[in-house]
This record gives C-alpha cells, sequence and structure tokens, in this order.
C-alpha cells in the first residue's frame, strides 16, 4: 500500500465476527435450519462452518453483492442427534471453536471438543469455563489435547465468573438455556455481542434475563427452535475505521456502526480533536489537523477495547505528544510493537504499559501482521508513511476484515493484494 491517502467516503460494517460464530455454534441447540443475516464473509466463518458440518450440520453461505461490507447470509440446518466430537485440525486454528461445549453438552449430554488455537495474544485459559459446567453438573476431564464433558442433565446452578470472560459467560449462557432450573451467572461480560447471543437464545425460546448487565439469569427449558436472526454490526470493525480516518485526516461515514458500542473509543478520538458525529445509518468521522496524543487503558466492555488496542498505538505514533497505552486484558497484545517499530514509530514497552511518542510521518518498510488485529493496525500506520509499505502474513486479517483491502480502496488508498487466502 502507498502512504498519504486520506480515507474519504463511506464504508459499511457488516456483523460482529465475535458475535456471529457464536451465533453459528447456539444453532446447535435447536434442530432445524437456523438463517443468520449479516455474517462477514471471513476465514473464522469458514472454519466455524466446517466445525458444524463434522458435527454433522447442513452449512450453506450466500454472499451478499458487492458494496456489501463482505458479508452473507449463513444456513444452518442442524440434525435431531448432531455428533459429539470436534476435530483437532480446526479447532486448533480458531479459539471460538470452544463455543461449541456449552450447546452440545446442554443438547446431547456429551461433548469432545479439542482444546482450541487462535491469535498469540497471551493466555486464555479455560479455567472458568470447565468450572461453570462443573456447577452446572458436568463432569469435565483432559484428556490428550480435548476437553471431555459429560452430563446427564445439567441442573441450574449460581456462578461467580472470577473475570468477566466473554467465552465463559456466553458458553455458560448456552449450556444453562437447556439446564434444568435457574442458573445465574455473575461477574458477566457486558459486551454488544453477548447481549446478541441472548437476543437470538430468547428469539429461540430460551428465557435469559440481564444481557448487558454484569448478571444473567437464566431459566432452563425443555427445548428451543431454530430462528432467522441478523448479527449485530462489528464494533471493532467499525472502530477500525474510525481510527483510520482520524490517524489520516479524513472523514469517513460507517455505515451501521453503532454509536453506543464505541462510546469510549469514540470519545477518545474526540479528545484527539476528532468530529464525531452520530448518524441514523452510522457514524460519520472527520479530522482536519493532526491528531494530539490520548492515553488509553483497555478494559472490558464499557471500557477501550482490547481489540482496538493496537489501533490505538498506532494513532499514537503519528499524533502529537506522548501518549500511555496500557493493556489490561491480554498480556501479549505488544507484540506487534516490533512491527510497528519497524515502521519508525517510537515506541517503548514497559510491562503492560506502552510509551508512545508521536511522529508527523512513519517510514515505509515490509512489516508481518502477528495477529488480527495487530495486522489492521499496522496497515493503518501504513497510511501515515513515506512510501510502499508492505503488510505479510495477512491471512490473520482476512480472519477479522471481509473485503479490506477493496474497503480501503473505495475510500481513497491506493493498495494492492497480491495473494488470497487459503
Amino acid at each position: 500500500m502507498t502512504g498519504g491517502a486520506s480515507l474519504r467516503g463511506r464504508v459499511r460494517v457488516t456483523g460482529a465476527k465475535n458475535s456471529a460464530l457464536k451465533l453459528m455454534a447456539a444453532a446447535l441447540l435447536a434442530t432445524g435450519r437456523t438463517t443468520l443475516d449479516e455474517v462477514p464473509d471471513i476465514l473464522d466463518v469458514e472454519i466455524m462452518s466446517e466445525v458444524l458440518r463434522r458435527l454433522g450440520c447442513g452449512v450453506g453461505f450466500e454472499r451478499y453483492p458487492a458494496g456489501s461490507g463482505g458479508g452473507g447470509r449463513v444456513h444452518i440446518d442442524v440434525p435431531e442427534r448432531p455428533s459429539s466430537e470436534t476435530d483437532y485440525d480446526l479447532v486448533r486454528r480458531m479459539r471460538a471453536s470452544i463455543s461449541v461445549l456449552g450447546p452440545l453438552v446442554a443438547r446431547l449430554g456429551t461433548a469432545k471438543v479439542a482444546l482450541p488455537g487462535g491469535d498469540a495474544i497471551g493466555s486464555r485459559g479455560l479455567d472458568m469455563h470447565i468450572a461453570g459446567l462443573e456447577r452446572l453438573g458436568a463432569t469435565v476431564v483432559n484428556e490428550h489435547g480435548f476437553l471431555i464433558a459429560t452430563a446427564p442433565k445439567l441442573v441450574g446452578a449460581s456462578i461467580w465468573l472470577d473475570f468477566p470472560s466473554v467465552g465463559a459467560t456466553e458458553n455458560l449462557v448456552m449450556a444453562a438455556v437447556l439446564a434444568e432450573g435457574t442458573t445465574i451467572v455473575d461477574n458477566a461480560a457486558r459486551e454488544p455481542e453477548i447481549s446478541d447471543l441472548c437476543a437470538m437464545l430468547t428469539a429461540m425460546g430460551a428465557r435469559v434475563d440481564g444481557a448487558g448487565t454484569s448478571t444473567i439469569t437464566v431459566e432452563g427449558v425443555a427445548e428451543l427452535r431454530p430462528v432467522a436472526y441478523t448479527t449485530v454490526p462489528d464494533r471493532i470493525v467499525a472502530g477500525t475505521w474510525a481510527i483510520g480516518a482520524v490517524m489520516t485526516r479524513g472523514d469517513v461515514v460507517i455505515e451501521r456502526a453503532v454509536a453506543e458500542h464505541l462510546a469510549v473509543p469514540l470519545d477518545k478520538l474526540v479528545t484527539a480533536g476528532a468530529t464525531v458525529e452520530p448518524r441514523p445509518d452510522g457514524v460519520r468521522v472527520a479530522m482536519a489537523d493532526r491528531p494530539r496524543g490520548v492515553d488509553v487503558v483497555t478494559l472490558p466492555f464499557p471500557g477501550f477495547p482490547t481489540d482496538l488496542q493496537p489501533m490505538a498505538v498506532a494513532l499514537a505514533a503519528v499524533s502529537t505528544g506522548t501518549a500511555l497505552i496500557t493493556e489490561n486484558v491480554f498480556e501479549g497484545r505488544f507484540m506487534f510493537v516490533n512491527e510497528l517499530v519497524r515502521l519508525g514509530a517510537d515506541v517503548r514497552i514497559d510491562g503492560h504499559h506502552a510509551v508512545v511518542r508521536g511522529r508527523e510521518r512513519l517510514s515505509s518498510a515490509p512489516v508481518l501482521a502477528t495477529d488480527i488485529r495487530a495486522g489492521a493496525g499496522l496497515v493503518l500506520a501504513g497510511l501515515l508513511s513515506d512510501g510502499v509499505t508492505e503488510v505479510q502474513d495477512v491471512r490473520h486479517i482476512d480472519r477479522g476484515y471481509p473485503d479490506f483491502a477493496e474497503q480501503l480502496r473505495g475510500v481513497g488508498v491506493t493498495i494492492e493484494r497480491t495473494d488470497r487466502p487459503g
């Protein structure tokens, strides 16, 4: 890509990756066809589709026309009795595969799920998933690289999460909807993706109360029904475009972006000097001057998302003054900083803090994407370089950003994709 572009125009955000994958897993809870709209056309959806196929489901994807942001419609046909075992070769490629654990145990009374892989951004243990399922009456063992859970019948219980883990909250709620009695999940995650999952489960016939708060109550039901449901817009992709507009002193309308889901990041951009305008069709973000450096602290929702931290570091790298970026969620999130330094950024790491001294321009260089969000952050940084920047290993970006290069071209970036996914 060639630096110097100012992002101007409109981009459309499709459904959230971090929601769509869990909605696909939730389809396992009901026999029949579930249809999901606004599902991003990304590698992780392909992987989850194959996970479901190997569990015995029929899965089809209908891509929307060009200009839709890279989304589509997924049909999932769930048999009366799916398989209960997932394959290591798929699950190791994507951590979200663990989200089939709760539905399978709830529906079948047993599940054998390979321990997952995913991005190298720090330890994300499954202790809370396991402890929660055990509270619901399951027996869970770790054998030969698989989690094996069995429960003749799950029974409602009170569960306290040591940390508001999104994955654990999702798995436990999906398990609890078919459990006998009442389940209370305290210190639950509050992310919009959690609310989205709970809304779909409710449409399927589940009784879920408290989504979006720290206490979720689930009254178990005997069975659920398949539904048609539309995925919530991707706040991380929307936030990426918003930060890119500010970095490049551009003017972008982000269609389908939900300002309430990005309250803290958008407030930081206003502090940096940007104009942020919520609109009926999304959010407009514009920037006339070089942004001011702003400090950022990542926290679970409603705090600043850890998934936008690489973009926050990239923004600070081209802002005036010095910014302190503090990472409180994943200890490995700063792994990409060495690549950003190759572009001329002035960043010093001290534990879970990054001190970033802004520069007017960066210098072009070949860099390596180490995970989804780091890759997107490096692309944004490349837009402020003095020449042509090459971002390698873009398969990571493909896992979270549909049609990224095409959308960048649509808002004024000179960019070429020299390889294809897979």
